[in-house]
């Protein structure tokens, strides 16, 4: 069964309701950028390349067994998916002239596709190694008596733009103005800032609930306030933020080249669910 793709997220959350359902936490990334797509439309991420997305059955009429979305300049995210599946993706992707420069997802599916796309024209290379953790139970890091969290208001959004934009810097994505982002992501009441003496020294980010879902980040303090346990109760009020607003799994990422922060969330009580990879391909 060929792979069915379209830019349509409205069609894509129709087709794969019961498979994103079924697994929400691996699933988490589709869930959360096929709902934006769906609110704000095909060209929210880039105003040329409008977001696409595909589902994968093993059978004609059968269920759902794999899903992608893609919006550009981003990286395509994969599903939890079968090896037959993600070689026929990579099929698909070739076959159409479809310009993919990597991946990420499950380190598996993940590997496959590249290897199979790369086959007769190319290699490719780990940008990233990382782990989905979920929250177990959460626990509260020792707080300073001048310490406190609070969400950001609009009067925070020039901060809140100028640490997202040190956060892409850190995890070696592309820099840019975010100023619209985060706007955007305080508006939304989604945005968590500790605060010691009155002043915000760390942020961490969350999603809106979905599939009774929601994902911490980014999570960011200044590099010369690092060291002293503000990223913890900023991740921990963005957290509770989540437990509050219903969320039954609370996720985040962590980069696996970095022990401190995967030591800090563990002692949080979150708690690994599966290992990710992000691929580059070169031609």
């Amino acid at each position: 069964m060929p792979w069915e793709i379209t830019h349509d997220a409205a069609l894509f959350h129709t087709a794969t309701g019961d498979y994103l359902a079924a697994d929400p936490l691996r699933c988490t990334i589709l869930i959360s950028v096929s709902e934006r797509v769906r609110t704000q439309g095909p060209f929210v991420f880039d105003d040329v390349r409008p977001a696409r997305f595909g589902w994968w059955r093993e059978e004609p009429g059968g269920p759902v067994e794999g899903a992608f979305v893609h919006t550009p300049p981003h990286r395509p995210s994969l599903g939890p998916m079968s090896d037959a599946a993600a070689r026929a993706l990579a099929l698909k992707w070739r076959s159409s002239g479809t310009e993919v420069d990597g991946v990420i997802g499950g380190t598996a599916a993940a590997r496959t596709l590249a290897s199979a796309w790369t086959a007769r024209f190319g290699r490719w290379s780990v940008f990233r190694k990382q782990r989905l953790y979920r929250l177990d139970e959460l626990v509260l890091p020792p707080m300073d008596d001048d310490a406190e969290p609070r969400l950001a208001t609009m009067r925070d959004v020039f901060r809140v733009a100028r640490w997202y934009s040190g956060f892409a810097v850190d995890i070696r994505e592309q820099d840019g103005d975010y100023s619209a982002e985060a706007a955007r992501r305080v508006g939304a009441g989604q945005i968590a800032l500790w605060e010691v003496a009155g002043e915000p020294v760390a942020m961490a980010g969350f999603s809106a609930v979905m599939l009774g879902q929601g994902r911490v980040s980014p999570v960011y303090t200044p590099p010369e306030l690092r060291g002293r346990g503000y990223a913890a109760g900023a991740t921990a009020a963005a957290s509770a933020a989540l437990m509050t607003a219903g969320a039954k799994d609370v996720l985040l990422f962590t980069d696996l080249a970095n022990p401190t922060s995967n030591a800090l969330y563990q002692r949080l009580g979150y708690r690994a669910v599966d290992d990710w990879v992000t691929l580059d391909f070169q031609r």
